[in-house]
């Protein structure tokens, strides 16, 4: 009997697709921007225009730089430098700046940090950084941290923006106070926000790891003889909740035996808590392709 092959589709996925639509997108941001900025500060002075087009122009080279090769640590940069856009647009708007150019800033500008938050190009870019056979999932991050995170972000960017601008005007005091803050607040937080982008379920060919050192001490690694079964957490799951926690759906871990897990370091337990578990519970920011994932392995799905 002769063999039959199974087409396999070559059609380009969402994640190798949406590093090139970002990178187009934030060209709409260049062309837009330089557009809202130069109609927004032409009344100003020489220096405030000046300095308003060329931070402006750092700002976007910075953000090239950021998404031109896929890594975790170009996805981190990748989601601070975008988003400082949208506050850019309209801070135009506000100054001034023609409609349609201002309406068109904010447009890209907010269509390139849905982009960089989506969780398939998150997957790209950490995905471009596995080791040999793994399969790198994102996880979503604890409100409370990604609130903190957000704040935090939202002190920087104002920062970011305003201190060179007063610095234009002669308001040395002040714009030379905002922009040591944002150097000295953006040099404490990238640690912090980078913590988001180095929290996965990997899958690799003995098994699934949880590397998350936001939750936990040490990363958590079970062999597929150590699985009972993986799953979409129950609403009455009893399982031990190792995602933050976070909101969403969630994926269940069975294990067959009860695991040692130990918790990262907190204001409360400064030398983390030791568990014994028999389940828990972690938050993929894909929970299908997760499982999708897993199932490929071979690992009992249930």
């Amino acid at each position: 009997m002769a063999r039959q092959t199974v087409g396999v589709s070559s059609a380009p996925q969402p994640e190798q697709l949406l590093p090139w639509a970002l990178r187009l997108a934030w060209v709409g941001v260049l062309v837009f921007g330089a557009a809202s900025i130069d109609s927004a500060t032409d009344s100003s002075s020489g220096a405030v225009h000046s300095t308003a087009i060329w931070a402006g122009g750092a700002v976007w080279l910075i953000g090239v730089a950021a998404m031109a090769i896929p890594a975790v640590a170009s996805l981190t940069a990748t989601r601070v430098i975008v988003p400082v856009a949208l506050p850019a647009a309209f801070t135009c708007w506000a100054l001034g700046a023609h409609a349609v150019d201002a309406a068109l800033f904010v447009g890209v500008a907010a269509i390139s940090t849905v982009i960089a938050f989506s969780g398939e190009l998150g997957r790209a870019f950490v995905q471009a950084s596995a080791y040999g056979d793994e399969d790198r999932h994102l996880l979503r991050p604890p409100a409370a941290y990604l609130l903190a995170v957000v704040l935090t972000w939202a002190v920087w960017a104002a920062a970011l923006l305003s201190g060179p601008l007063l610095l234009a005007t002669g308001s040395w005091i002040l714009g030379g106070s905002l922009t040591a803050l944002a150097t000295m607040l953006g040099i404490w937080a990238w640690p912090r926000w980078h913590r988001l982008s180095r929290r996965w379920l990997v899958t690799v060919p003995i098994g699934i790891v949880i590397h998350d050192h936001l939750v936990l001490a040490e990363t958590l690694m079970l062999r597929r003889q150590e699985i009972a079964t993986v799953r979409l957490a129950p609403s009455d799951t009893q399982a031990a909740d190792l995602t933050g926690p976070a909101s969403g759906h969630a994926v269940e871990i069975v294990a067959v035996e009860p695991v040692t897990v130990i918790f990262a370091a907190t204001p409360k337990e400064p030398r983390g808590k030791v568990i014994h578990l028999t389940a828990c519970l972690i938050s993929p920011t894909r929970p299908g392709r997760a499982l999708a994932a897993i199932g490929a392995r071979r690992l009992p799905i249930g």
